[in-house]
């Protein structure tokens, strides 16, 4: 993102189609500081000025850290009137039973793609996909 001449990098942004809003996520692989509040309450404001639309609701911020202090993220979020939640995570070397044998392998997700990537191919060569000019024209 780019804020008066500057480069900014946020770290996820989503959009939630049921809130109808931007969710800026940052991730912080150390404790909470208070600046990291500070940081997103920046990518907020900017998204809100240079994305947002005007029938969109107020962009919603996420910022996952390793740890956290709950006094002192309570602190640092004090007087400021956009909505941040404070998370810490847990980093696991598994993935849960249910999530491990429902989600497809890494050579299931590989072959797809060879799959998906071969058929593209296949509708260039074939003269399937039109050029951009004769749909303008």
């Amino acid at each position: 993102m780019e804020v008066a001449g500057d480069e900014f990098f946020i770290d996820l942004l989503f959009y939630h189609t049921r809130l109808k809003c931007y969710v800026v996520v940052e991730l912080k692989a150390q404790p909470f500081r208070p600046e990291h509040a500070g940081q997103l309450n920046f990518y907020l404001s900017a998204v809100d000025a240079q994305i947002k639309a005007s029938d969109d609701a107020p962009t919603i911020g996420l910022l996952l850290c390793r740890s956290q202090n709950r006094l002192v993220a309570e602190y640092a979020l004090a007087g400021i009137d956009k909505p941040i939640g404070v998370a810490e995570y847990q980093l696991v070397r598994a993935l849960p039973e249910p999530l491990d044998t429902s989600l497809p392998s890494i050579e299931e997700i590989e072959a797809e793609l060879s799959r998906d990537l071969e058929g593209q191919a296949a509708q260039v060569d074939d003269g399937d996909n039109p050029r951009m000019s004769d749909e303008i024209g």
